[in-house]
């Protein structure tokens, strides 16, 4: 046999293997139909997957092998792309979509790679392309195993963002200071015209309201993960649908609380910032309202609903009178 992978009985069932791992992986990709052919069992579709996936990772060694773990993976993946009904999740399919479709690109490398070597070589470029692949089977053990795990997953991570933003703010604040703010009287300081650089007094005043908002976004994820985790149910569809509402409205904290950080940097735009501060502070009350009518606030929970939205909205307000007092 040639040691060439142009051979045909050697290309072209590779080549027809990269055409159907391509296909599935753009269906995956695109938000695949949800099709159930019967009852939906959430233990079965991930023995099934798992299978496909532990199938993948044990293989890719040579071509002989790579046909059969790649077929057992896309016929893994048909069975549960068959199974596996938006009703058990929004977040949770998109978690497994994703982490699917960071596999079949990893299949889809190698088999390119493959294609372009000699037939019984195993190059570096291989043996790094195949790690890749097993890392990418490697997370499958760590994914949500149901739609309430895959929404506090989302929430801890938007935790994380959020206390980066407000721990750069902080740091930035604690760093920054005015070459000549210790030979010149606050009078003097305001009245000066090159201000790129640093933070006048009334900018202080304006980003204390701000970074009270931003602390509030905080305190507002962690007291919902709390609260999701300890009541949050996917027993019926629609508190499985309430969760997803939570995770999609939660997304939107983080960016906003960017938003209103960059804004804060020197030279301050009030309008800007105001803008922005009414932007974070319309998410936060709707995640707030949202959280109230969802299954996972209980009557305990309501101080802590009720006692953020009135510390967004004194912030809020503070943040309009010092930015329109100061314009």
């Amino acid at each position: 046999m040639s040691a060439d992978n142009s051979c045909p009985d050697v290309s072209v069932p590779l080549r027809n293997l990269l055409n159907s791992v391509q296909c599935i992986r753009d269906r995956v990709k695109d938000g695949e139909s949800n099709e159930s052919s019967g009852g939906f069992n959430l233990q079965n579709f991930w023995d099934t997957l798992n299978q496909a996936v532990k199938a993948v990772s044990r293989g890719h060694k040579a071509e002989p092998c790579l046909f059969k773990t790649s077929s057992a993976f896309t016929t893994g993946w048909r069975k549960t792309h068959r199974i596996h009904s938006e009703d058990q999740g929004i977040t949770l399919r998109k978690v497994v979509r994703d982490a699917t479709a960071e596999v079949l690109d990893g299949i889809v490398q190698l088999i390119d790679i493959i294609l372009s070597s000699p037939l019984q070589s195993l190059s570096q470029e291989q043996l790094t392309s195949t790690g890749g692949v097993w890392s990418a089977c490697d997370q499958f053990a760590h994914l949500p195993k149901d739609n309430k795990a895959a929404v506090l997953e989302s929430m801890v991570s938007c935790v994380r963002v959020v206390k980066d933003a407000i721990e750069e703010m902080e740091q930035a604040q604690a760093d920054s200071h005015d070459p000549f703010g210790d030979v010149l009287d606050d009078e003097d300081l305001d009245s000066r015209g090159n201000q790129d650089t640093y933070w006048s007094e009334s900018d202080r005043q304006l980003m204390a309201p701000c970074q009270g908002l931003m602390k509030a976004s905080a305190a507002c994820l962690r007291k919902l993960s709390a609260a999701v985790r300890a009541n949050g149910k996917v027993d019926t569809p629609e508190n499985i649908a309430q969760l997803d509402d939570l995770a999609d409205i939660t997304k939107e904290i983080s960016p906003s609380v960017d938003d209103l950080a960059l804004s804060l940097y020197p030279p301050m735009d009030y309008s800007g910032v105001e803008n922005n501060a009414s932007k974070l502070a319309s998410v936060l009350k709707k995640v707030l309202e949202i959280t109230r009518a969802s299954h996972v606030c209980l009557e305990g929970d309501l101080n802590w609903v009720q006692f953020l939205d009135g510390a967004v909205e004194h912030n809020l307000q503070k943040v309009k009178a010092l930015a329109q007092g100061s314009s």
